[in-house]
């Protein structure tokens, strides 16, 4: 299969022929205050390398015309503000490029010099736990097949999990504690076949090429955003082309498709695309052991500009997904021991508004409504009896208001309020059976109504006390209506600049979560639990190690409280359940009393694509633990302990571009099977004895890509190669016992897997 896909691209690559006549292209854009989101008038725009530049208009508004197809880097400067420079503009033929950027005012008193800020934009120069990626960075990674979840895998901050699942581990969390919002609109889950009660699933659903940018927090996050105890994801759709109609096909490893985009008349715009999967199209169920995953997803954003002040944005995002596992294919392939089908269908609309205000604010407004249908069925190999069905429905209604303002050059705000609506119908049966602990689970039917709603409060201050000082404060409230508890979140960060090219920072806070709807269906009586809350304390000292360079080194302190643990399975931490099984299972009785710790230091280099090379070095050193209702410490089933990230690329020209990343990871804890008891029971029963005491080999892999860009007299192509795990490492997902033939056995994870990928624009 691999040398089928490398002969396929190579005879693409040298086959095809470019249009030597040096096709042209436009780059526009618009330049905005950061902190106000007012245009910024008589901007410096330079060309890297060129001695072509240009400037803004009384709108901020700038135009390159008739640039030569190709890649550029540019920056923009304005006195009293950082200068910043911007990478990865692929100019294409017979197309404008838009490319709005926020520059971000200088703390500096002195107004007539320009602060040099680089190539990094001013969310990552937060000094704290944030990282930014632009949608270039996004698609080429090696590894990621244009999933924006797993180019996050090389940061220092995620554990290495199972490359099948898009399980963001943060800083010793779980899948369920993250959260992730689209232009101000949270969706619940950004994959395709979403694990319920969590953010968990196996392949992305967003469409790389609508991303403008993202920025990620790893911990230490404001009170603008609650509910989530590990991470935050901020995804931002650009907008779509305002000059013409301009279509686009792709093909890839989450399907085939195309999208649109074009102006709606002067004064909107929009994107639309669909996408669909194709392996049932191209194999047969015997190549993929008899689960063949059927997928599809529409999505698209509509923008209006009602006046200089006033911007509505409507967003849709649908995912449709269907698996069947067949009876006779998991007698032969399955480890895991079940056969069945999962049929969903999810749908996130949303509209938000966005306000500048006269004086040195703006404000963000957004209203959502998220329905997930599930359709699970599922079996136990062996015996054909019933293991579990669900065909439960979600929805959720969700507004969200968010306002800065600056009331002068030291001291700014946020503020706003966010409240939520759950209408549900749960509708699932768990029959009795014996867990992996040996227990006889009781029977339990769910059918019934779960209606509720929630509300949080929240405010911030950013006050620069001096030059090199800046602190943030403010805290948040939280009412849910289900627990009937009022949740406080005080948070408080700052940074000290040393000098120029040096900043010691910190950050402590207070973060609650609510546990999962699904989870609380089960008993009434689990509305009496306390909310989970953790602590985060962390450090870090960041360096400029030139405009296109940066280090840092951060040392972080999580304490958990509050977690649910079943009597029945004492050992068991819940929430990282759903990543080890893939779904929440039932339970009779919980207890709030679970406890755990996360602490680690994290080390990061980051090299920007400033001239023909782009890399990012990543470590650290790591550990999670938690303890059960007896006051004994375990490991957490993610706990890698050390990991190390190489990743980079080399661009030798506008038309050919190589990277790699590889990855090493320590083995995560698992418990041994208590092999006696579990061949007398033709079942997997853990050792109880050697709970997460026993680690699975060390990870590792390499992965490899090569994009080959063909410019063209009104059209573009671009077509890669990506190899995972090249040289065939057999990491081990789990320990697994096969029911069947009633002995242990092992799920590896991808061996190694071409991804053959074509983008054409016309």
């Amino acid at each position: 299969m691999l040398k089928k896909a490398v002969l396929i691209f190579l005879s693409l690559c040298f086959t095809l022929n470019a249009n030597p006549q040096n096709p042209k292209g436009n780059i526009k854009g618009k330049i905005v205050d950061l902190e106000t989101q007012t245009p910024l008038i008589g901007v410096n725009i330079l060309i890297n390398g060129t001695a072509t530049g240009t400037s803004t208009n009384e709108t901020g508004e700038y135009l390159f015309e008739n640039l030569t197809a190709g890649t550029y880097a540019i920056t923009f400067s304005y006195l009293g503000y950082e200068r910043l420079t911007k990478t990865d503009i692929i100019v294409k033929p017979d197309r404008t490029i838009f490319i709005n950027i926020e520059l971000k005012s200088s703390s500096l008193e002195i107004q007539n010099i320009i602060v040099e800020s680089g190539y990094f934009s001013a969310i990552e120069n937060k000094p704290i736990s944030t990282v930014n990626f632009s949608a270039e960075e996004i698609r080429r990674a090696p590894g990621s097949a244009g999933d924006v979840s797993r180019i996050l895998f090389g940061l220092p901050s995620l554990a290495k999990v199972n490359d099948q699942y898009n399980s963001l581990i943060v800083r010793g969390g779980s899948p369920v504690e993250n959260s992730f919002y689209l232009d101000n609109i949270e969706i619940p889950n950004i994959n395709h076949f979403p694990v319920q009660g969590s953010s968990d699933g196996p392949i992305g659903l967003l469409n790389v090429d609508f991303i403008e940018d993202v920025n990620f927090y790893s911990g230490g996050f404001t009170p603008i955003y609650g509910d989530k105890l590990s991470s935050i994801m901020e995804i931002e759709y650009r907008e779509g082309n305002k000059d013409k109609f301009a279509p686009q096909i792709n093909l890839s490893l989450a399907g085939f498709g195309g999208s649109v985009e074009g102006p709606v008349g002067t004064a909107g715009n929009y994107m639309l695309s669909i996408n669909k999967s194709y392996l049932d199209l191209i194999l047969n169920e015997d190549e993929t052991g008899g689960a063949m995953p059927n997928y599809g997803d529409l999505q698209g954003k509509l923008v209006y500009n009602i006046n200089d002040r006033n911007k509505i944005s409507i967003l849709n995002l649908m995912s449709v997904d269907q698996i069947n596992l067949k009876y006779e294919n998991a007698i032969e392939t399955n480890v895991t021991n079940v056969y069945g089908k999962t049929d969903g269908i999810t749908n996130t609309a949303g509209i938000n508004w966005r306000y500048i205000w006269e004086g040195g604010g703006y404000s963000n407004t957004s209203i959502a409504h998220t329905f997930t249908k599930y359709n699970r069925e599922y079996f136990e190999t062996k015996s054909k009896n019933l293991l579990t069905n669900n065909r439960s429905v979600e929805n959720s209604i969700k507004i969200r208001n968010v306002n800065y303002y600056k009331l002068n050059k030291q001291n700014s705000i946020e503020f706003g309020v966010e409240g939520s609506a759950f209408i549900n119908k749960f509708d699932y049966v768990f029959e009795s059976w014996q867990d992996n602990y040996g227990n006889i689970t009781p029977r339990l039917e769910v059918n019934n109504d779960m209606n509720s709603y929630k509300f949080g409060i929240f405010g911030v201050e950013h006050l620069q006390l001096n030059e090199n000082l800046k602190l943030t404060f403010g805290a948040r409230a939280d009412y849910y209506e289900i627990s009937d508890n009022i949740n406080f979140s005080p948070r408080l960060s700052f940074s000290y600049d040393i000098n120029n090219t040096t900043t010691f920072s910190g950050s402590a806070g207070i973060f609650y979560q609510d546990i999962p709807n699904y989870i609380l269906s089960q008993s009434n009586e689990f509305n009496k639990l306390k909310t989970p809350k953790s602590y985060h304390y962390i450090l870090g000292i960041s360096r400029k190690l030139g405009e296109s360079t940066r280090f840092s080194i951060e040392a972080y302190y999580k304490n958990y409280e509050n977690f649910p643990i079943d009597p029945a399975q004492p050992n068991l931490f819940l929430f990282d359940q759903v990543t080890q099984l893939g779904l929440f299972l039932n339970h009779d009785k919980l207890i709030d009393n679970g406890k755990g710790i996360s602490k680690g230091i994290e080390i990061l280099l980051q090299k920007k694509l400033a001239s023909d090379f782009y890399g990012m070095a990543a470590a650290s050193i790591s550990k999670a633990r938690y303890t059960d209702l007896n006051g004994n410490w375990y490991d957490r089933i993610y706990d890698n302990r050390f990991n190390f990230t190489l990743e980079g690329g080399y661009v030798p020209n506008d038309e050919w571009e190589f990277s790699l990343r590889w990855i090493y990871a320590g083995g995560a804890p698992y418990t041994p099977f208590d092999y006696e008891a579990s061949a007398e029971n033709k079942k997997g029963i853990y050792d109880l004895t050697r709970t997460n005491s026993e680690r699975l080999p060390d990870y590792h892999s390499l992965n490899l890509r090569a994009d080959k860009r063909f410019y063209f007299e009104g059209s573009n192509l671009i077509i890669y190669l990506s190899v995972w795990n090249v040289y065939g490492r057999e990491n081990i997902a789990q320990y697994v016992w096969n029911e069947i033939e009633n002995k242990p056995d092992e799920q590896l994870q991808w061996s190694t897997l071409p991804v053959l990928g074509i983008e054409f624009e016309f």
